[in-house]
């Protein structure tokens, strides 16, 4: 896993190569009013991803549905997009299904498996990702990086994002060494607490990726909340005292409207007085989608020094893989 968590730069890199000239094997779309992605875990966090970094661009709704079924807008001026590293997720083969169903303008984005042969059968365009990519979550770039080439391609973004996206690799690979010391101090703080995650709304692919990563590389069970929801409910909760939570802040104070900094400061002071630990993170670059990725790359190491410190394997996702094997007898 370390490996694979050090080579995200360089993913990132090949994925914006590869990408590009997939792009190009597109059919036109007509109409388009508003794209859906279906995908589960590691497949389904690019999509959310890509949903706030184009937030500012597009002129259309972006969804992610991470499911069986479809909304019932999902119809034929949708850009539908099917999206799952292995290619043999169930939820995301069922809403493929239901996509072919209502005459979505849909596409797919795999390695292959179930998903590759629905979309030959139906004369889908089909977007390959590369094969053998040991743990699916590891893949984010390529995932990322083909959802936003797609969206370029159709005019629905223009090329800047991915241009930011090369610009955070570049980040990563000059910061490697102090983000990867700065992670391991901070996965000696919280790993054998649990850890509650906070963010911006902005942030919170950064906070899901975090929470996903902590379970499935160092077996840890987390929470996450956004702001300013999280002051609307949560921060009652904080009235009692908690001595085995850790408490994370993930910040990107450059994109963070003023409001909600103010109230994260405020909270803050409410927080640390029932917490035993409080780590606040800060981002680096010069964009929101170098800073996004900077912090996502921080806690993809604090989750693998975690397992080191928790003394178990980052690969070994045996809970899912037995979860699969009930459902598989069950059908």
């Amino acid at each position: 896993m370390k490996e694979l968590i050090a080579d995200f730069p360089r993913q990132i890199h090949q994925a914006i190569q590869h990408s590009q000239e997939q792009a190009k094997t597109l059919p036109p779309v007509n109409n388009l009013q508003n794209i859906y992605v279906a995908g589960m875990g590691g497949s389904a966090i690019g999509a959310d991803f890509v949903e706030t970094f184009s937030r500012s661009q597009r002129n259309i709704p972006m969804q992610t549905g991470k499911g069986y079924s479809l909304p019932a807008w999902v119809r034929k001026n949708t850009l539908a997009i099917a999206s799952s590293y292995s290619g043999n997720t169930e939820e995301t083969i069922a809403s493929l299904e239901e996509m072919i169903c209502r005459k979505a303008q849909t596409l797919v984005i795999s390695s292959g498996g179930r998903l590759r042969e629905i979309a030959e059968q139906h004369h889908l365009p089909f977007l390959p990702l590369p094969e053998g990519q040991p743990a699916p979550r590891a893949a984010l770039g390529w995932s990322l990086l083909m959802q936003l080439q797609v969206l370029h391609h159709y005019g629905i973004t223009d090329g800047k994002l991915i241009h930011q996206m090369a610009a955070a690799a570049d980040l990563l690979e000059e910061e490697q060494q102090t983000i990867r010391q700065k992670a391991e101090r901070i996965a000696g703080f919280i790993s054998n607490k649990l850890p509650i995650i906070y963010a911006a709304d902005l942030l919170e692919p950064v906070a899901l990726r975090f929470r996903q990563q902590l379970a499935e590389n160092a077996n840890m069970l987390s929470c996450h909340h956004v702001f300013p929801e999280m002051n609307h409910n949560e921060l009652v909760g904080w009235s009692g005292q908690y001595p085995q939570v850790a408490v994370v802040y993930l910040r990107n104070t450059q994109d963070e409207h003023p409001r909600i900094s103010l109230r994260m400061e405020i909270s803050k002071e409410i927080i640390t007085r029932a917490a035993s630990t409080f780590i606040e993170l800060h981002a680096k670059g010069y964009s929101a989608v170098e800073r996004s990725i900077y912090l996502v790359h921080l806690t993809d190491w604090v989750s693998a020094f975690a397992a080191d410190e928790r003394q178990v394997d980052a690969m070994d996702i045996a809970a899912i893989n037995f979860l699969k094997q009930q459902l598989a007898n069950k059908p």
